[in-house]
């Protein structure tokens, strides 16, 4: 009896002790250097364990390998329905620094609700939906070693005799598919697809963006290279119908990242300052009528490239984390501020009307 209540005390000591190795690893994570796949998916569940209050995980589709595809939830629960703001990382394998900047913008707002009363009002009035790393399998491959380090598209086979692998997933979306900037040829690494949505990856994102259309009010989608802010749409004969809004935005969330280190951001369509595309992400999620939908292109210019040094993730994250936040917080106040205003208009004019109706009476 005894040798088993010492061995119970002993499990629930190491038990104990774990718990709190857990919690130290957490806060000691390193948001200043490039994580694995595995890191990055044992981070997002402690994240959720560490802040159940405010963080629940989803799994919305699988990758071609079956890897669950999985966003972070983040926001004050409610008893009414919530609008949404849409951000993923990782859609090019490549592109390490997206990935690192949803990690730490998902600390950054997750370390201030609490105490920032502005972030506080986003966390009751929106859910954040966070994809950390949406091109899976693309990522783990560019781990793998030097030769695959640039890799950028999914793994999925060539169809038709191709034998190379992988489809460019921001060219597979159904939003002017196949029209510019794209490729045919399966070993190109702008091919489209065999098809509109031949890709899970992107059947995945098309489905939740599709089924929470009403809810999402902005999209945001992180890539590199470049310091650009791109907005709808990427062919050069098509225009967004808030055009001008979006170039307003941008060009103001461009000014709050230059604030931080002095680094220019490029705000235009892709046509206008980089190059024509079609079926991307950002094109589609505007064409379903999410009226804020912007691409972010990190940083360099090119000197490093898609290899941008370990040294560069916290000011890179730093200025995109304003800009990103500049975006959202116009989209917040624009939607509540605007909604605050017709519930009191409404209420003026109602008491306006009984008042009248009263002198009349007299």
């Amino acid at each position: 009896m005894l040798r088993s209540l010492l061995t119970a005390l002993v499990l629930l000591a190491l038990q104990t002790q774990d718990r709190a190795v857990e919690g130290l690893e957490l806060r000691a994570y390193d948001y200043t250097t490039y994580h694995t796949m595995e890191e990055i998916s044992v981070w997002m569940e402690q994240i959720e364990k560490d802040h159940p209050d405010v963080v629940s995980s989803m799994i919305y589709g699988t990758t071609y390998e079956k890897r669950n595809i999985t966003l972070l939830k983040i926001g004050l629960s409610s008893t009414l329905p919530k609008k949404a703001i849409w951000m993923d990382c990782g859609i090019h394998a490549r592109e390490w620094i997206a990935p690192a900047f949803c990690q730490y913008f998902v600390k950054e707002i997750l370390g201030s609700y609490k105490t920032d009363p502005k972030m506080n009002e986003l966390f009751k009035n929106l859910d954040f939906y966070i994809t950390p790393v949406l091109n899976m399998d693309g990522y783990i491959y560019s781990w793998r070693d030097n030769t695959t380090r640039l890799w950028r598209k999914s793994r999925s086979p060539g169809t038709d005799g191709c034998t190379c692998f992988g489809t460019d997933l921001n060219r597979n979306f159904y939003a002017n598919w196949g029209m510019v900037g794209i490729s045919r040829n399966c070993c190109s690494e702008v091919y489209n697809g065999q098809s509109p949505l031949s890709e899970s990856e992107a059947v995945a994102v098309t489905d939740f963006l599709s089924a929470n259309r009403d809810q999402l009010l902005c999209f945001l989608t992180i890539h590199s290279y470049g310091q650009l802010l791109l907005v709808p749409y990427g062919h050069p004969n098509i225009s967004a119908p808030n055009y001008d809004e979006l170039m307003e935005v941008g060009l103001a969330a461009a000014k709050a990242i230059k604030a931080v280190h002095g680094m220019d951001y490029t705000v235009g369509t892709s046509p206008d300052v980089l190059y024509a595309n079609s079926g991307s992400s950002r094109d589609f999620a505007r064409l379903i009528g999410i009226p804020f939908s912007f691409t972010f292109e990190l940083r360099d210019k090119g000197d490093f490239g898609f290899e941008l040094p370990e040294d560069q993730i916290q000011p890179t994250c730093e200025e995109a984390y304003q800009g990103a936040m500049s975006i959202i917080t116009h989209v917040h106040d624009k939607t509540f501020t605007s909604a605050a205003f017709t519930v009191t208009a409404t209420l003026w004019t109602t008491l306006t009307a009984a008042w009248l109706s009263s002198t009349t009476l007299l």
